[in-house]
């Protein structure tokens, strides 16, 4: 959620802030905005809605200077438009802010008898004025100090000065911030992404940390405004992932990946000689755990849901699950026996960095599920799976959700294996299945027309309903927030047992029902729950395996098959047309697929 870029340089910026602004969009926002300095003023152009229309704001081609600030913003305080757009200013500071300042109201009441005059509805404007207020009295480093420690809540910033005008600020606590280096000019950015076009030498700040970036000099600060040292970390340049290539959108790319990035994940993870999981470097003794929680948010959530389905087959440890919001915020009773898993695409969503830091603070087995391997979660966890999916850029995540729960899976499987919960024939078997994924997930794409046929009748229903029954059930949940997240029409993912207890009183006539109903022991069930919403007239889209047998079923409005392979590894089959569902619905009513309205793709807020 928002995005910053700074950059300071011997040349005119404000060409590639708006470049690399773009290359933020991807995050989700709603306004945006840029200021330089040129001769000793600060310059500000800022717009209601895309970089688009940013870009052409006549003011723009005017707005000179080496040194600048840019910003995507997601609003939380005051509605979007030009005015409570970033970058906020006074007539001496520049500010771009990610995040929220909790005591903004307190701190606007303070800085009003002090003279200073809001313009915005923002809790930024008070991060403004308080600089410019502690610069009255206080040198830079010590003035920059203050104002951090007066702040509650959480933020990036990136900070200009009129008169310190060779220099940007940026401080980081809970949002992510990465300074990156170049030739004559030195960056800021919200993440990697923004600033790889320009350079792959990328210093990430930890929390309380600032940093002051001259063109040829990057310093950097702990909260006491001491210096320290950083590392500068020298990332891939695979320019290719970042890229749509051919198709039409980065999520239509995304999906097409899977074969291949569930291939990655398979041999950076599979012993193909000797059918054995290599986990290198795992922290603890495996009778030190006796029981997990699985944390996450969205989809993330979903998968560690997937996870605990498979961990309680696999294995005889204790399973529990939580949405990460909800975790920090109630009486946990921590258990030096526990292990607790944090998922997360970006490795940066608040929630769930907010709950990892509890579990740092109580001193617990903390482990890491992410996308990115230079993320705050994954720098602050004990021990880091990373799921190898490259970048995934739009926002409704597909690859990554397969990648989190392939992990997953395979580390419930050496946890079973390694405590002779399942016998070594079994494990050999998973593995040569899982050894076949990719070519199965790659067969199950080719449904693009059958797909395509049937997404008319989701955009043209009130709402839709998406059942599943045990391993089914989760990925139930997923397409029925795919659907939401991307043609904004109502989607309820339910266990299939569950209608009789409710959500069967909202069945009528016409309404689609797509029924999640594999081969597998829940299949009889399942089908029973189906004939109950088909008998008060829904259209059941009926996916499932192929199979010999036939469907004991009747009055079944369209059926889709994907490939057959073992019933752990069948979620992932039962994905890919609930992506493509979604995918094509968005696609006819012409919606922003890669940049679906009101969210985001790394979310950095609580």
């Amino acid at each position: 959620m928002c995005g910053i870029i700074g950059i300071s340089s011997n040349k005119p910026v404000s060409a590639n802030i708006i470049s690399s602004l773009k290359k933020l969009e991807y995050r989700g926002y709603d306004s945006a905005g840029i200021a330089t300095l040129f001769e000793g003023e600060i310059k500000e152009v800022k717009s209601e809605g895309r970089v688009d229309t940013l870009e052409q704001n006549f003011d723009l081609k005017n707005l000179k200077g080496n040194i600048g600030i840019g910003h995507v913003r997601w609003a939380t305080h005051g509605v979007p438009n030009s005015v409570n757009a970033h970058p906020h200013s006074s007539h001496n500071v520049s500010v771009v802010h990610n995040g929220i300042i909790e005591n903004s109201t307190i701190l606007k009441k303070y800085l009003a008898t002090k003279g200073h005059i809001f313009k915005s509805q923002t809790d930024t404007e008070v991060i403004v004025y308080l600089i410019t207020e502690n610069l009255k009295t206080d040198e830079l480093e010590e003035a920059i100090t203050k104002t951090l420690k007066q702040l509650h809540g959480s933020f990036a910033l990136g900070i200009v000065f009129k008169d310190i005008p060779d220099l940007i600020v940026g401080a980081r606590r809970g949002s992510p911030l990465a300074v990156g280096y170049g030739p004559n000019e030195n960056y800021l950015g919200s993440d990697s992404y923004a600033l790889k076009s320009m350079t792959n030498k990328i210093t990430y700040l930890d929390d309380g940390e600032f940093c002051i970036i001259k063109k040829d000099q990057v310093l950097f600060f702990n909260e006491d405004g001491k210096k320290i040292n950083k590392k500068i970390l020298e990332l891939s340049s695979d320019e290719a992932s970042y890229e749509k290539g051919d198709f039409k959108h980065f999520m239509a790319k995304e999906i097409e990946e899977q074969p291949n990035t569930i291939e990655t994940g398979i041999k950076e993870y599979i012993d193909k000689t000797n059918s054995e999981i290599n986990i290198y470097n795992f922290p603890w003794n495996i009778n030190e755990i006796n029981s997990i929680t699985l944390i996450g948010c969205g989809t993330a959530y979903h998968s560690c849901l997937m996870a605990k389905y498979w961990f309680e087959e696999l294995t005889q440890i204790d399973i529990s699950i939580d949405i990460a919001s909800e975790f920090r915020y109630r009486k946990n009773r921590f258990k030096k026996d526990n292990l607790y898993i944090f998922v997360s695409q970006s490795g940066e969503t608040a929630d769930t960095y907010a709950a990892l830091d509890l579990c740092k603070k109580n001193n617990m087995k903390t482990c890491a599920v992410v996308n990115v391997i230079e993320s705050s979660i994954a720098r602050d966890a004990n021990f880091v799976l990373p799921i190898h999916c490259g970048p995934e850029i739009g926002v409704a995540s597909t690859k990554a959700f397969l990648g989190q729960i392939l992990i997953l899976y395979i580390l419930a499987l050496k946890l079973g294996s390694l405590r002779n919960e399942i016998n070594q024939e079994t494990f050999k078997d998973k593995i040569k299945d899982l050894q076949n994924l990719p070519s199965l997930i790659e067969k199950s794409l080719l449904i693009d027309n059958d797909i395509q046929a049937i997404s008319s009748t989701f955009n043209e229903a009130k709402g839709s309903m998406f059942l599943g029954r045990g391993f089914s059930y989760p990925i139930a949940l997923e397409g029925a927030l795919k659907l939401k997240e991307l043609s904004y029409v109502h989607a309820e993912g339910y266990p299939a047992g569950e209608m009789k207890h409710g959500p069967l009183a909202l069945i009528e006539d016409g309404m689609p029902v797509v029924v999640l109903a594999p081969r597998d022991s829940y299949y009889k069930k399942t089908i029973s729950n189906m004939q109950e919403v088909i008998a008060r007239g829904a259209k059941v889209l009926l996916i499932t395996n192929k199979s010999k047998d036939e469907i004991v079923s009747e009055n079944i409005w369209e059926t889709i098959e994907v490939e057959n392979t073992n019933d752990d590894l069948l979620p992932f089959l039962l994905t890919i047309p609930l992506q493509k569902l979604a995918y094509y619905s968005a696609l006819k009513k012409g919606y922003d697929i890669d940049k679906p309205r009101n969210l985001a793709k790394s979310v950095t807020v609580e």
